[in-house]
């Protein structure tokens, strides 16, 4: 019996020393689709040898931010349909088969892009409530119709001229492997929320700083019924709200700081 025919799309993964991710990300796309693309900048680890391992192309290009490099890394694709991929993600069975399904529709190519929910694997279990879930991510696109657009520092979406088609299945996020690594990127996300406002000329809310925080966990725990995922789902509301607050603390430092004087 011969092989299925892969779907006619062009997996496209950006990564920075991801060798522990890479295998399952990778695998979750091997064999079933026409090309993957990976991107590799300032890399060090074994990366490459495990993206060339599973059959995909590499290529080595500088930082540019997640929009500029991920919207390079489109241009780097053979097919007209790119699946966008971090490399700590990967495409579930269900996906999967919802990805077959829409190849196989005739209309296909009216639509600009798709959106599938992305589910996240936290501590133990998956995360099916709150701010975290469904999280419908828009990662399949023509690249005619569809680039990555926003914030040239942070929050890169696909924008889309044309429909938007939504799939079932849950795209795998195992984006946090501890809770440490959680706590670990509060700064970072906070160093590109002040150059966002700094770079847009955004002043400091001591009203948001109280209040956007206080919303945001209200929001994830109670109206989106984060308390059903148990005390992970507690912890990620209260993280949440506090990544907020820190977010809001530094743009007031770097609006006020100043070195102590001799008196």
């Amino acid at each position: 019996m011969s092989a299925p025919t892969p779907l006619p799309v062009s997996v496209v993964i950006v990564a920075k020393n991801e060798a522990l991710n890479l295998p399952r990300c990778l695998a979750s796309v091997a064999g079933w689709t026409a090309e993957i693309v990976v991107v590799l900048n300032a890399t060090t680890d074994a990366s490459e040898a495990i993206a060339r391992a599973h059959g995909a192309i590499v290529h080595h290009l500088p930082w540019r931010g997640y929009r500029d490099t991920k919207n390079a890394g489109l241009d780097l694709a053979a097919h007209p349909w790119v699946l966008s991929l971090d490399a700590d993600e990967a495409v579930s069975p269900a996906l999967r088969q919802s990805l077959a399904a829409f190849f196989a529709r005739p209309d296909r190519d009216t639509f600009a892009g798709a959106t599938f929910p992305r589910k996240v694997w936290f501590i133990d279990r998956w995360i099916t409530h709150g701010d975290w879930y469904p999280d419908y991510s828009l990662r399949l696109l023509r690249r005619d119709r569809a680039r990555w657009g926003g914030d040239a520092f942070v929050h890169e979406k696909v924008e889309c001229q044309g429909p938007v088609a939504r799939l079932a299945g849950d795209l795998f996020h195992y984006s946090f492997p501890t809770l440490a690594s959680h706590v670990g990127k509060i700064n970072p996300f906070a160093d590109l929320f002040v150059q966002q406002h700094r770079a847009r000329g955004t002043k400091f809310s001591l009203v948001a700083a109280i209040f956007r925080p206080a919303w945001r966990f209200f929001r994830a725990y109670v109206l989106r019924r984060g308390f059903l995922d148990g005390f992970p789902g507690f912890y990620i509301a209260w993280a949440t709200a506090f990544g907020a607050f820190v977010r809001y603390s530094r743009l007031f430092e770097a609006e006020h700081r100043r070195e102590p004087s001799d008196s």
